[in-house]
């Protein structure tokens, strides 16, 4: 390669601080396998295993249809922005109104958004570990410090204000809550997390809630920090259809907060992705406004689901796992088989498992931890059977 051709390639230092997503490479290498005729069983995605509800599904071929095709506001219609709202206030008592709600193009793009205005170079992020794997690279790229939070798996990798708490330094920004979690499913107390921002609204600290998977929580009580109306101009709530409405492919996240903050967030957007897709946002709708008793079934048979993977992993000797509260990820422990021969990093595992078992699941390091490896269980028992059997087997030769 010539001098030329080297400095026509040089990338900037924001795209070389951030790493490739750890799920994504594991669903390339995935479909690698799939496209050589292996059967692989899929315990890496993290996506729901159900179709989407017909009357969603509806909703899009009405809007095609009617040629509901063209551009809209940036920040969503007014039809799709008070669905949001009224939705999240029937569920969770919260008051937003439509200058304080935005919906983009995956609930993805609504922390990017939000952290890109929010996150300056220098500024602090509180991150609780494990993480999930964008929450790390999307701060770096804003030039933030992530602080790490280690939590501790004897106590359900939950995290409590006191923890929080001592990380606190002049130079803190943001505090980064992600409850029910991914990867580990912790469920953080409704006592802590009130604890947690009021905390931040006393320091002037903002809070970035990232509720994925709030519907999705086993422990009997749903509950949003936007719901704590009085620190509402510290915090911002990030939501997605995705895993509440089986819409992972559909493209549809929100975030709900401060109107500055929101339309901030809206000119960002205006000048990378614009609307999201006009056709998803009648989809929206529907999802938002119509019956919501797929949401309660799903959650039951994801229940069902978890009881049994857990079962299944412990099952194996060697492996520990601790019960997840919720969203539909085990996070089990495989730190008895480090050192094995040349298995010297959950990597390692999730590699050869993959490779040799064909058993596709994530490696904990990309969630900030090196002992663990990331099991969906958003699939059905026979495959779960299939997946563990072929585990115990596995590890049993290690």
């Amino acid at each position: 390669m010539t001098t030329a051709t080297s400095e026509a390639l040089k990338l900037t230092g924001r795209i070389n601080r951030i790493e490739p997503s750890a799920t994504m490479a594991v669903v390339a290498e995935a479909d690698k396998l799939r496209a050589q005729g292996i059967g692989v069983v899929d315990f890496g995605a993290g996506e729901p295993h159900f179709a989407t509800p017909r009357h969603i599904k509806d909703a899009a071929i009405a809007a095609i249809q009617n040629n509901f095709t063209r551009y809209t506001a940036v920040p969503g219609t007014p039809e799709l922005r008070d669905a949001i709202v009224h939705r999240h206030a029937a569920d969770f008592n919260s008051a937003y109104s439509r200058d304080e709600v935005i919906a983009s193009t995956g609930g993805k793009q609504a922390l990017f958004n939000a952290i890109q205005v929010l996150v300056d170079h220098g500024d602090e992020v509180i991150l609780p570990v494990p993480y999930w794997v964008s929450f790390k690279d999307i701060v770096r790229y804003a030039g933030g410090q992530n602080v790490l939070l280690e939590s501790d798996e004897s106590q359900g990798f939950r995290i409590t204000p006191e923890m929080v708490a001592r990380l606190i330094t002049p130079r803190t920004r943001v505090i980064i809550l992600n409850s029910p979690s991914n990867p580990s499913g912790a469920v953080t107390s409704a006592e802590d997390l009130r604890e947690i921002v009021r905390l931040a609204h006393e320091r002037g600290i903002w809070v970035l809630s990232d509720e994925c998977y709030v519907y999705l929580n086993y422990t009997g009580r749903n509950f949003s920090v936007g719901s704590l109306r009085e620190y509402k101009e510290r915090i911002v709530v990030l939501g997605s259809l995705s895993k509440t409405y089986a819409m992972t492919g559909w493209r549809l996240g929100y975030a709900l907060g401060p109107a500055a903050v929101v339309s901030a967030m809206a000119k960002l957007q205006s000048q990378s992705t614009s609307n999201p897709t006009s056709i998803v946002q009648k989809a929206a709708v529907a999802a938002l406004s119509g019956p919501q008793e797929c949401v309660e079934e799903m959650r039951r048979e994801y229940i069902q689901l978890r009881d049994h993977v857990v079962k299944g992993l412990r099952s194996i000797p060697g492996v520990t796992c601790t019960l997840p509260e919720g969203a539909f990820y085990a996070y089990p422990n495989i730190s008895a088989f480090l050192g094995r021969g040349n298995v010297k990093s959950a990597s390692d595992v999730a590699g050869k498992l993959l490779r040799e078992a064909h058993v596709a699941t994530v490696p904990g390091e990309g969630f900030g931890t090196s002992e663990h490896i990331r099991v969906s269980y958003a699939t059905s028992k026979a495959e779960l059977d299939r997946g563990l059997e072929r585990m115990r087997k596995f590890f049993a030769a290690l």
